[in-house]
């Protein structure tokens, strides 16, 4: 057998199947409250329409990211207006121009048929439940706007769930809902009656896991990598793997550089190949079925070889020199996620 790393066809094989595939990251910041046109490219944003259209990028969950702040009527009314109006930005991104159209998608029917026809997908998500405070009926508001995952919490606790990492200038605790408090329970299923998939990046382990249990549609991390590789508290152990397993449900691993070497390494050195690391752990551990793609970008994420969405192709070529096979590459990079996508679909209709 001739070895992948040495075959002078590998690369172009490697670009052929990249530029077939629906690749989708499941991950990507926007800018804010300052923004540059989305169809330009510019040096500052590792993401903008023109660097996924070269590097291969079908579609992107371009999330509207809450910071955390005080639990109180002023801190949640303020994150739910950003999280608004950071949603019309990412809804504002739908046209035409300079050669490339972007559609805004909150269907995988809609993923994939944008992608039949040549156009980006855009499908936006809310990054902390922080922006739906006490009020359960700001979970269908954000669906409203496009939304279609919601991550439960960022760094620190909200009232749905304890996060993975608590905020002490917030005054957190260490686990003052002990995983997810009887409201976030209630989140989760207000967000399986929305379509909504419920992102546990960010979880404490026992909310994790108390989501993975509770949820009618199986659960997602949307941007987290592999504890067993990496201990770093936004990693997922066996034990949480597992659970994924046993539910359905799905981690994809992301191009940030702390949470994919271990420490005492210098994360500068995360490269693709310490990516597909994670991610080929999860395939042994679990399999095939409950792994996908992220990057992260521009929200900390950038790797060696993987420095922004124009080099996504890097990820494509060292899957392929592992021996993984076209179907397997398609389902990491997007399949996975749409399966889930439709099954969120599903329960919402039933």
């Amino acid at each position: 057998m001739t070895d992948p790393s040495t075959d002078p066809a590998a690369p172009a094989e490697a670009g052929a199947l990249h530029g077939a595939l629906l690749t989708l990251d499941s991950h990507i910041d926007i800018p804010w409250p300052d923004g540059e046109d989305p169809f330009e490219e510019t040096a500052r944003r590792l993401v903008d329409l023109p660097k996924m259209r070269r590097g291969g990028v079908s579609a992107g969950c371009f999330a509207a990211y809450i910071p955390q702040g005080r639990l109180d009527a002023a801190g949640h009314a303020a994150a739910l207006e950003r999280a608004l109006a950071m949603l019309d930005r990412i809804g504002a991104i739908a046209g035409r121009r300079n050669g490339i159209e972007a559609r805004i998608c909150d269907t995988a029917d809609a993923v994939e048929a944008a992608h039949r026809d040549g156009a980006l997908a855009v499908m936006p998500a809310v990054e902390n439940g922080y922006a739906v405070g006490s009020d359960l009926a700001n979970i269908a508001l954000l669906r409203r706007r496009g939304a279609r995952y919601l991550t439960m919490t960022h760094n620190g606790h909200n009232l749905l769930a304890d996060s993975a990492i608590p905020r002490r200038d917030l005054g957190d605790g260490q686990a003052p809902n002990n995983g997810l408090s009887t409201l976030g329970r209630e989140a989760v299923a207000e967000l399986n009656r929305q379509g909504m998939l419920v992102d546990v990046s960010h979880l404490s382990r026992q909310a994790m896991l108390d989501a993975a249990g509770c949820s009618a549609v199986p659960v997602v991390a949307t941007h987290s990598c592999v504890a067993a590789l990496c201990p770093h508290p936004r990693n997922l152990d066996d034990v949480q793997l597992d659970a994924l397993r046993e539910t359905g449900g799905l981690i994809q691993i992301t191009a940030m550089p702390g949470f994919l070497r271990p420490r005492g390494a210098d994360p500068a050195g995360a490269d693709v190949a310490s990516f597909v690391d994670h991610l080929d752990y999860v395939v042994r551990r679990i399999g095939v079925a409950h792994v996908g793609i992220s990057s992260d970008f521009d929200g900390g994420g950038a790797i060696v070889g993987w420095r922004d969405a124009s080099e996504s192709g890097a990820v494509t070529a060292e899957l392929l020199r592992r021996g993984y096979r076209e179907a397997e590459i398609a389902a990491f990079w997007g399949g996975n996620f749409l399966r889930l996508l439709r099954r969120a679909e599903q329960v919402a209709a039933a």
